[in-house]
């Protein structure tokens, strides 16, 4: 057999699996309540309406939707987002615009583009990983964005609405106080609005690039790099996202993608773009909507069952909630008791530091599981975690008589 460990590449090194994506693999059994997955409700997606645009583009434009087209992306669909862009406070227009596989090929596409070996990217404490995942294959450093900024930092990564994993939401204060820095030390800002368009509490904050434009003068003279995706409001399966930059940027990036995968599928492009034309908005409330009563439900079943010393997060939007544990717990052994013995599933904190890890923590999804379903997985996570601070204060009893 051919020996392949050695063939290959040392960037190979640096790449992991991601933890959701080898969890989600355990979690086919029915019986699991899980609260693993940041996966949209597919009772949301645009079903009907999507095939019968397949069908419609098919008959008056076969030949096109099937054939290959340009890498930027189709036209029409970048000047729907540079439109929709301009009115959430970001003027541009569809030559500030590359269409992606989903706004993970963004992160990817960016990683190539400014990332050597060595270069540091500045994460907030957690963050999320499927960015890092991104950037690892490019071999760069890590360093916490509350802290000093390195020599040698080159990006800085955030979700600033309703972030994967923990929810929160950065203030404007904060926000405008990340510019500043990005400013004094040079950095490139990489905006991940993945989650911008969910909130269902709460008053909007302007988006990091909309400030940024507003003090540099216009989107030419930017910083940040926006990452949007239809993933969260459309269909995972449509792999659409985008980036909304300076004109410099995208023609490197539409250079990468050329490289990579020449373009994303022509008729979903074109299905999309009739999609948002027509009702988008009463969509996304359809959305917000459905949200707010899981997130709800998500924060009373942790009022009712989660014992003392455990804390967690209050979104105004997005899909997460974020829990600290008390210390002595580690979330990843409580995943694996949760499965055997109470069978509900969660991601575990520790992966989501790019430094300084904290393993006493959790992300659960709310997004999927029903109201009913919610209550029922807290209530049995909450009699696990009871059991396990139980059981360490036994222990500790123990040892301060000396019977341990």
């Amino acid at each position: 057999m051919t020996a392949w460990t050695g063939r290959f590449s040392e960037r190979m090194a640096h790449v992991r699996a991601s933890e959701i994506r080898e969890l989600l693999k355990l979690l086919d059994q029915p019986d699991i309540l899980s609260f693993a997955g940041g996966i949209p409700d597919p009772v949301l997606f645009p079903t009907e309406r999507i095939a019968a645009l397949y069908a419609e583009v098919l008959a008056e434009a076969g030949a096109q939707a099937l054939q290959y087209s340009v890498s930027e992306g189709l036209p029409e669909l970048r000047r729907w987002i540079a439109a929709r862009m301009t009115a959430d406070g970001t003027p541009c227009d569809e030559g500030n615009i590359v269409i992606t596989a989903g706004s993970q090929q963004a992160l990817d596409l960016i990683g190539k583009l400014f990332l050597s070996r060595g270069s540091t990217v500045m994460v907030e404490r957690p963050t999320y990983m499927g960015a890092l995942g991104a950037f690892n294959a490019y071999e760069p450093a890590y360093a916490d964005l509350a802290g000093e900024i390195p020599a040698g930092a080159r990006l800085a990564y955030v979700v600033p609405d309703f972030a994967n994993p923990s929810g929160r939401t950065m203030p404007r204060r904060e926000r405008e106080r990340l510019l500043e820095r990005a400013d004094a030390y040079d950095l490139v800002v990489i905006e991940d609005g993945a989650y911008r368009d969910l909130r269902f509490a709460g008053t909007a904050e302007p988006s990091l690039i909309a400030l940024d434009v507003a003090r540099s003068g216009g989107i030419e003279n930017a910083r940040t790099l926006y990452c949007g995706t239809f993933s969260k409001t459309l269909s995972p399966a449509l792999r659409l996202g985008w980036v909304c930059a300076p004109r410099a940027v995208i023609d490197k990036l539409v250079l990468l993608k050329q490289g990579c995968d020449l373009h994303v599928s022509t008729i979903n492009q074109m299905v999309a773009a009739r999609v948002v034309a027509e009702g988008y908005e009463a969509h996304l409330e359809r959305l917000r909507d459905h949200y707010r009563e899981r997130a709800s439900a998500m924060q009373t079943a942790l009022a009712r069952h989660m014992p003392m010393g455990v804390t967690w997060s209050k979104p105004q939007g997005g899909m997460f909630v974020w829990l600290q544990l008390p210390e002595g717990l580690d979330g990843a052994q409580l995943l694996e008791a949760a499965l055997a013995e109470e069978r509900v599933a969660f991601v575990p904190g520790a992966p989501f530091f790019a430094v300084g890890a904290e393993p006493n923590t959790l992300r659960l999804s709310y997004s999927l599981p029903s109201p009913a379903e919610i209550d029922e997985g807290v209530r049995r996570l909450g009699r696990l975690i009871e059991g396990r601070l139980a059981y360490a204060g036994s222990n500790a009893a123990r040892a301060a008589t000396g019977r341990a």
